[in-house]
């Protein structure tokens, strides 16, 4: 692994005596440079706490703010390869990549250490319980992190089970009558890209007034997560998006053509209005993750952007970095909707995990994934060209956003 600096020390031989002050010395002024560090990293977490607008700044830590450290002996947190419910286009390991540092990165928050994860107590938290991911693939990518997180504390293949129903992924766990479920719902409200497999990524609508039929799945969980970020940015300048009043059956349908933040602020709407209405606020807790930086230009990081993040093999170091390209206004957005549910006693805490994604340049399948699209011979010219910089490998970055669910889950 790459150093940010490297050191070069020169021992010289003194008398024993002198050695032993000299030493005595060194060993003062390590103590001394070591407690005006600590003195100085408490006075910024301070200052963080009261500048910074992150979601946990009223916590006694602030899980967001740290940094990545290479630990390769409690990373990763499962093994890839032996878990049978992970999905391919995930697997980097599997199909072909041979780095695996990815897999041994630890998030460590400023000024304290995340709640150790412990699959037992997770599951005994969620016995007799549903927890729901709703959203994306990328919430999926999440969703198949905590299973493979899970499901190896669970040695009796006899005990566990994955069921697949349409747009509804359920994994279960028998001796705990725990299930823990991915729903796609890449929009939140209903819309033209309901399909988790037939959608057209560059063009939507949604329909601004129906949610029903997504929120009947969700509506008996006692955990959601919901996440929708991915499908709210442009693909181009002018990407724009349309909305849908009323239904063709009933004669009155209007459509309306608008920005794809305005999309975003009409589902967050009915969102919130839905779970105001219909949300038993003592059985359900409900999480919405933060955005997921994609890492696709690699002029963010000094790279070059026809490369994207292939061949990135370690974090990008800069503390506080925020790629140009990631969107946080969006998360201001949503924790505004949410915000107006406080006075019903609904809470929607938020996962606030993308600044600690956006260093994560080097945590991308790239071309290490199932392809389910034969490549075409430009494609396999310029590998770039077709590398996904948008999904996460696992083991990987998702680990910690569960670390953070399970943090929330299981001690606060």
């Amino acid at each position: 692994m790459k150093s940010e600096a490297s050191h070069k020390m020169t021992v010289l031989h003194a008398p024993v005596g002198v050695r032993s002050i000299v030493t005595s010395l060194v060993a003062f002024f390590i103590l001394a440079s070591s407690i005006v560090f600590l003195l100085e990293e408490q006075v910024q977490m301070a200052v963080r706490g009261t500048t910074e607008e992150g979601d946990a700044s009223n916590e006694e830590c602030n899980w967001s703010r740290g940094r990545w450290v290479y630990d390769n002996v409690s990373r990763p947190l499962y093994n890839g390869l032996k878990c049978a419910f992970i999905f391919p286009e995930v697997a980097c390991d599997k199909y072909g990549r041979k780095d695996v540092m990815y897999q041994h990165w630890r998030w460590q928050p400023h000024g304290c250490d995340l709640p150790r994860f412990d699959a037992i107590k997770l599951l005994e938290k969620l016995r007799n319980k549903r927890l729901v991911f709703v959203g994306d693939s990328v919430n999926r990518n999440q969703w198949v992190s905590l299973v493979c997180m899970v499901e190896a504390s669970i040695p009796d293949d006899r005990l566990k089970i994955r069921i697949f129903n349409g747009s509804l992924i359920s994994f279960k766990a028998l001796e705990y009558n725990a299930t823990i479920d991915f729903y796609w719902s890449p929009l939140l409200v209903e819309s033209n890209s309901d399909n988790p497999i037939i959608h057209r990524v560059e063009y939507r609508i949604i329909r601004a007034d129906r949610i029903e039929k997504h929120a009947s799945v969700w509506r008996d969980a006692d955990i959601i997560v919901f996440n929708s970020y991915m499908w709210w940015r442009k693909q181009k300048d002018d990407m724009r998006m349309k909305v849908m009043y009323g239904s063709f059956e009933d004669g009155d349908a209007k459509l309306d053509e608008m920005e794809m933040v305005d999309g975003f602020k009409i589902a967050l709407k009915k969102l919130t209005e839905w779970l105001g209405e219909n949300i038993d606020k003592n059985k359900t807790r409900i999480f919405f993750a933060g955005s997921s930086p994609t890492h696709s230009w690699a002029s963010n990081w000094g790279g070059d952007d026809k490369n994207k993040c292939l061949n990135e093999t370690e974090p990008i170091y800069k503390t506080g970095y925020k790629a140009a390209t990631t969107d946080y206004s969006l998360m201001a957005t949503a924790k505004s909707y949410f915000r107006t549910l406080e006075p019903k006693g609904i809470h929607v805490q938020i996962l606030n995990v993308t600044e600690l994604s956006d260093y994560r340049k080097d945590g991308h399948p790239t071309v290490f994934r199932k392809q389910f699209v034969p490549l075409t011979k430009e494609q396999i010219a310029d590998p770039a060209s077709y590398a996904d910089c948008m999904h996460w490998c696992l083991p990987g970055v998702p680990d910690v956003w569960n670390e953070f669910l399970y943090g929330y889950l299981v001690h606060k």
